[in-house]
């Protein structure tokens, strides 16, 4: 369930990204990122296989990925100084504006440890970027 209107389109950090076709007030569910729920061995498995994932542990040894579903939310980009939080419970991964979001703006995430591990520079371009995932 998306609450807002959101496009996908050319990111200035990385690949597609995620903007929104509308304002968002702070502190607002923008909404649940869909995908297939599967074990963190499968999940581990694919994203080794895969230079872009859309992966998300729920820490009770199942992961939700979304590389297989239309929904824009997986295109949102990880940055250092973002515009969203990621919000896991109840078997859901979902996404809330940190502050107001304007209409047409990139949403961007920092997502925490990855499976980068440190090795893949950053390209957020972020005045406080710490220049790795």
């Amino acid at each position: 369930m998306i609450r807002y209107q959101l496009k996908t389109g050319k990111s200035r950090i990385d690949g597609t990204g995620c903007f929104m076709l509308e304002a968002v007030p702070a502190r607002r569910k923008i909404g649940n990122m869909e995908g297939e729920i599967i074990s963190v061995r499968v999940a581990r498995k694919r994203a080794a296989a895969s230079k872009r994932i859309a992966i998300v542990e729920f820490g009770d040894g199942r992961a939700l990925d979304a590389g297989n579903f239309a929904t824009p939310l997986k295109f949102i980009n990880h940055s250092c100084d973002p515009n969203t939080y990621l919000r896991v419970a109840y078997g859901q991964v979902e996404f809330y504006s940190l502050r107001k979001i304007k209409k047409g703006e990139e949403l961007t995430c920092n997502y925490g440890p990855t499976h980068h591990d440190g090795r893949l520079p950053c390209q957020c371009g972020a005045k406080n970027c710490k220049g790795y995932l």
